[in-house]
Formats: structure tokens, sequence, C-alpha cells
């Protein structure tokens, strides 16, 4: 049985891909199907149910096409992941809804790391509208793994060049200065929950050698101040430890096809006097400005542990 497929005001390379490799990874899920695109047309061949199965994941695909920049080998991978997407029972259509374009990235288990949660999802799609976001919310709600899991998925799709991640080195109870080693071993700590999010992404070579080439970089926030960061994936995490001033200054390294996201959690600030957090103002300058959003996460957020949920309403009520 033959089938024609007709792309209508929509560019073919937008869903094809770049010599075809989106449309030729989507095709080699159908093995039973022949499929040829030529321009705005796809020419099908095989019996008509394996059509039918075609066409209902073509139109997933275009749709999703929809509502996003640009289309990666992830979003076609998460179309086929297991045969578990939901389902609208009367079309037989894949819910996006619920479904697969929730997947960012993948683990280095094959494991689909998903925005999981209400703001989580929010974060998600306000990084395909937005160039700066902030995410502020309890321990526990996701903010910086799914942030440096947007990030991941940016280098792996070449959308930026370089990776950076960032904390200000500020002590939570503990003396830097007693800590033994050079100043690097010194600022690790600070650092290390943003390398154990990477670590779960990246295998542990290509990361060395992402770090060793300066593609990925972790610094404390100091290290930031009179760069200018184009084409970068830049993340400030713990920003409730950082001043006004600090945060202007991270603020104003954004240069040209960047993004930058900042988390933070209000409840935990390190810094003497808890006064000095410039992130609750930062944010009260600048969310009017077109381009900047800002997602609050809440207690519902929360994936850790069910525990973490009631230590935290503890200490709020504390």
């Amino acid at each position: 049985m033959n089938r024609k497929i007709e792309l209508q005001e929509i560019d073919p390379v937008d869903i094809y891909g770049v010599n075809n490799k989106l449309f030729d990874l989507f095709a080699s899920h159908f093995p039973k199907v022949k499929a040829v695109a030529r321009g705005s047309e796809i020419t099908l061949v095989g019996a008509a149910a394996d059509l039918d199965s075609f066409e209902v994941r073509f139109d997933t695909l275009r749709r999703l096409r929809a509502t996003k920049p640009a289309l990666t080998e992830y979003d076609v991978e998460s179309l086929f992941e297991g045969d578990s997407a939901p389902r609208n029972p009367e079309e037989g259509q894949v819910d996006l809804s619920e479904g697969n374009e929730h997947i960012i990235v993948y683990s280095n288990e094959g494991r689909a790391i998903r925005a999981r949660t209400k703001n989580q999802k929010k974060l998600v799609r306000e990084y395909y509208k937005n160039d700066l976001l902030f995410a502020v919310g309890p321990a526990g709600t996701g903010k910086t793994y799914t942030a440096i899991a947007l990030a991941v998925r940016a280098l792996k799709n070449r959308e930026v060049k370089r990776l950076i991640l960032t904390r200000p080195a500020v002590e939570a109870g503990e003396r830097l200065g007693f800590l033994p080693g050079d100043l690097k071993d010194k600022l690790d700590p600070y650092l290390q929950p943003l390398y154990d999010a990477l670590q779960d992404m990246i295998p542990g070579k290509k990361l060395q050698s992402f770090m060793e080439d300066g593609v990925i970089q972790i610094a404390p926030l100091a290290y930031m101040r009179g760069r200018t960061l184009d084409h970068a994936f830049v993340i400030l995490d713990e920003a409730q430890n950082t001043s006004l001033n600090q945060l202007k200054m991270f603020l104003t390294r954004m240069g040209a096809d960047s993004k930058f996201i900042v988390t933070g959690d209000m409840t935990q600030i390190d810094l003497p006097h808890k006064e000095d957090s410039g992130l609750a103002r930062s944010i009260e300058l600048v969310q009017s400005i077109k381009g900047i959003s800002v997602i609050e996460f809440g207690r519902e957020d929360i994936v850790r542990h069910p525990l973490v949920t009631k230590i935290v309403d503890a200490f709020e009520k504390a």
C-alpha cells in the first residue's frame, strides 16, 4: 500500500534535520515501512497498520516541533521510549501534555531524565522563550538538576559552545580555611553537587575531556568577574548567598547567544546577615523585563525522599 504525507506551512528541514538525519532516525523505528522524503512530500510504502502508526507518530513530531525552536535526536527518540507514551484512546495519538516531550536528556545508563513536576515542566517551557531564568524555591525541588539537564542537552545539540556552572563559595557553618589542600581542593566541596549532576549525564572520560578543554567549566562566582560569556549556557547555583552587587556582576556577564539560569532558596541563606542576600531584590528589579522569567518552586515540587517535604514544613513553621 502507498501513501503520501504533505508538509504544509513548515520548512522540511525543520522536520527532516540536516541531511535528513532526524527523518532517517525517525524512519528507522518503522523497519516494515519504506519511507522516502523529497522536498515537502513523504512517500510511504507498507501495510496499512504500519502506515497508520507511522502517521500518528509523525503527526506527534510535527506538533512537538511547533512548541520549540528546533527538534533534536533526543526529541525523536523520546517518541519511542518503550512503547509507554500515553495515548488519546479516541484519536490514537500520543498525548504530548503528559508524555515523552518532558524528557530533557538521557543519563549515562540510558535512563530518561525528564521534567517531573509542574514547575520543572514550567522551567523547561520558559527556557525556550527566555534567555535569563530565575528558579527559586526549597531544597529538593530539582531546580539545579533540571537546569543542568537543559544545559547538557544544549551542549550535546551544539546550541552552545560552553557550559559554565558557578556557585558563591560561602560557608554553611564550616570554615573554608580549615579545609586541607590548595585553593582548588578547598573550593571543590562547594562545587561537588554540580559535578554530581554532570556525572549522571556525561560519561566520565568525556566529562574529563570537556573540562580539560574548557568546554565545561565549574568555578566559584568570583572567577566570573571581568568575563563576557558568549555562546554559553551559564548556571549560577545557590544565588541566595550572593549580594546585590555580585548578582549584578554575574548578570552583566551575559554575551551573545547565551542562556543564563539562576537558582536559589531564600530559606537557606548562609551569609552572616540574611538581609545581605541580593537574590530577592534582583528578581524585583528585573522580572518585568522581556526575555526574563521567574519560576517559583514550592513544596509540591520536592522530588527527594518523602520525609524531605515534612522536614521543610517543620523548619518553615519554626
